[in-house]
């Protein structure tokens, strides 16, 4: 394998807002376990995390995390072992990764909506010898847990952290009212206020945890294949943490200094993007995290919204185009609004346009992957323009364009995305194989994202290599059909794919999910023959009342794909 030279210098730097260094430091603290505690004695009556009405301050999440640690280390599990997280945006998330972390274990992100089938992979293949669990999902345990290494369940309810009063009525609610609690037979399980309450009486360890230790397993979507756990270490999460936080200071320094910088965490905190966005930052920034339970309920978020002042948004193109679409939006206070980050998928002109008209707030769109903690560029959140583009390198991070041999390309033309940073993950959990496929010799990662540069050093996508459509052996890229396509009047949301066509070997298809009820295939064609190329304009137009979607919020092709 040749191995590509380093790029003589880094242009992006002169597209950095005031102020924003060109590198950070990320041997500032030895492990995560260092920044929280830092966290919770400097901020210790500072609220943490709202949710549902409740507040709950650093040192509470302190005291219950020591707790929780004190208890997973009664159970004997050794230093390094994997605990499984299986909950959506509960204060029992925060608690359990500090405790986690704190008794020397090592993170195992899991998306509460698998079927049996998909945790079982995961739990086997992390060899999680625990699990933190919320009694909705249990159901899903008990299918598979026979199968899988995990020795130890504590089980959570949605009120367990709300009082007693309150805590009783949300689990009737959400048990007995809403039925979002299948039956289940756990019997070894230990619920987590029991847990807590025992690990109170209970002595805890301190081990010693160094940067090159492993913080987390956060698996892929496995939209190339089979699910793959990426390796992050303390120090990968860390940098990524401190170069969010460099990059957004220029107008997170715009908070007044009587209010607490708070954030909405509507994006699921098993994911990568909230944990380390979210989560670690709030914790680092002594911010307080508005949690958001079901970010598809979308006037529960608007109405929990308009309770609060916040000043930070990071989410998917999909629910910033609900939520602006939605009626109540306006019910909202959106004038303390700093920065709004786009991830996850690419952010599309039309909703960019409506967000900022309608909150003064741009979207910046940044990129990165579970592979890079996740933030690998983004757009300055100074720009008050839509660039189209996923922006610039982040502090301490080199991107570069490379062909299939590795070589870097000339600037402008098409290639994958390489990332080079401290926030890049070791490898893949158990498979060097696959980590071989995407590491280059000199510590790049190779995205699988096709990607351009400018001049200026900024980097657009123009698609996933698997993505594309070949038509007459023309390169299709979905993302640029869907942007324009998403523009055109009555449309709500989109997603291109190819399909096979006897004369062109793939056509373009486009699915439509209309707010217009009366709007044609014909209009959206004619809309897209303005902007597109003939042989990129959707040959065939399929409407839906729904797009499929991962929980995060990203569109599936591939779904769309094989059902055509």
């Amino acid at each position: 394998m040749q191995t590509p030279a380093t790029p003589p210098d880094r242009v992006w730097l002169g597209s950095y807002p005031q102020g924003v260094p060109a590198d950070i430091d990320p041997d500032q603290y030895a492990s995560l376990v260092g920044l929280m505690e830092e966290s919770f004695a400097r901020y210790a009556d500072r609220t943490a995390y709202s949710f549902m009405g409740k507040n709950i301050s650093y040192r509470q999440t302190d005291e219950d995390s020591l707790a929780l640690a004190a208890y997973l280390q009664s159970l004997g599990l050794a230093k390094g072992e994997r605990v499984a997280l299986m909950m959506p945006n509960v204060p029992q998330y925060p608690v359990a990764v500090a405790a986690v972390l704190r008794a020397g274990y090592v993170v195992v992100n899991v998306n509460p909506l698998y079927t049996p089938r998909e945790l079982e992979h995961q739990l086997k293949d992390s060899g999680a010898k625990a699990i933190v669990i919320i009694e909705n999902f249990a159901a899903t345990l008990e299918k598979c847990l026979a199968a899988t290494p995990v020795q130890h369940v504590v089980l959570a309810s949605m009120g367990d952290r709300l009082g007693l009063l309150k805590g009783m009525l949300v689990n009737h609610v959400v048990r007995k009212v809403k039925k979002l609690v299948p039956a289940f037979n756990l019997p070894q399980a230990v619920r987590f206020n029991d847990a807590l309450a025992r690990g109170r009486k209970l002595p805890v360890s301190r081990p010693a945890l160094g940067p090159d230790d492993i913080a987390l397993l956060q698996y892929t979507g496995g939209t190339t294949g089979v699910s793959k756990g990426a390796v992050l270490l303390h120090r990968n999460v860390i940098a990524n943490v401190l170069q969010s936080e460099a990059w957004n200071d220029p107008v997170m320094k715009r908070v007044p200094a009587n209010e607490q910088p708070t954030s909405v965490c509507a994006l699921p905190l098993y994911h990568i993007f909230a944990f380390t966005v979210n989560m670690m930052l709030s914790m680092r920034t002594g911010g307080k995290t508005i949690l958001i339970p079901n970010p598809r309920d979308l006037p529960a978020v608007l109405k929990e919204l308009s309770r609060h002042t916040f000043h930070s948004f990071p989410a998917v193109n999909t629910l910033f185009n609900g939520l602006v679409h939605h009626p109540d939006f306006d019910k909202v206070n959106w004038s303390n609004l700093k920065v709004s980050v786009g991830g996850g998928m690419a952010v599309t002109s039309s909703v960019a346009k409506l967000w900022l008209e309608k909150t003064g707030c741009p979207i910046c769109e940044g990129y990165g992957l579970s592979e890079t903690s996740p933030s690998a560029s983004c757009n300055p959140p100074t720009s008050k323009e839509f660039t189209g583009t996923i922006g610039v390198p982040l502090p301490s991070t080199w991107m570069r364009i490379l062909d299939d041999d590795g070589q870097d390309v000339p600037q402008g033309q098409p290639g994958e995305i390489a990332i080079k940073g401290p926030q890049v993950m070791a490898g893949y959990w158990q498979r060097p194989d696959e980590t071989a496929k995407v590491m280059t010799a000199d510590g790049y990662f190779k995205s699988g994202d096709i990607g351009v540069m400018d001049e200026r050093g900024y980097f657009k996508i123009v698609d996933r290599k698997k993505d594309m459509i070949l038509v007459s052996g023309f390169n299709v890229y979905p993302n640029e059909v869907e942007d324009v396509a998403s523009a055109c009047p009555g449309v709500l949301e989109c997603a291109a794919v190819g399909v096979p066509d006897d004369k062109t070997g793939e056509a373009v298809k486009l699915v439509v999910v209309r707010k217009d009820p009366t709007l044609t295939a014909e209009q959206i064609q004619a809309c897209c023959r303005d902007k597109l190329t003939a042989y990129k304009v959707p040959r065939l137009v399929e409407f839906r009342t729904e797009l499929p979607k991962t929980p995060v919020g990203k569109i599936l092709r591939r779904e769309l794909r094989s059902a055509s």
